[in-house]
């Protein structure tokens, strides 16, 4: 029953199930569709953690305007 032909079509379908569902799908099903794909979305944010940077990129060039520009 779960061959590897089986399997495939399977995760196929699954993947246009979580896709596209809630376009074309009737109610029920395309709910289902978008709660389904936003819990895999909130795992997969989940897993990375929020990123910042360690320095200031812009602080030069605000020191730059604090002390009047472009100097020669």
């Amino acid at each position: 029953m779960f061959n590897k032909g089986n399997m495939g079509l399977l995760f196929i379908v699954f993947l246009i199930f979580v896709g596209f569902g809630d376009s074309f799908l009737p109610k029920p099903l395309s709910t289902f569709s978008l709660q389904t794909r936003t819990a895999i979305n909130n795992t997969v944010i989940g897993w990375f953690p929020k990123w910042t940077l360690k320095t200031n990129p812009y602080k030069r060039t605000e020191k730059a305007l604090e002390n009047g520009g472009n100097k020669k």
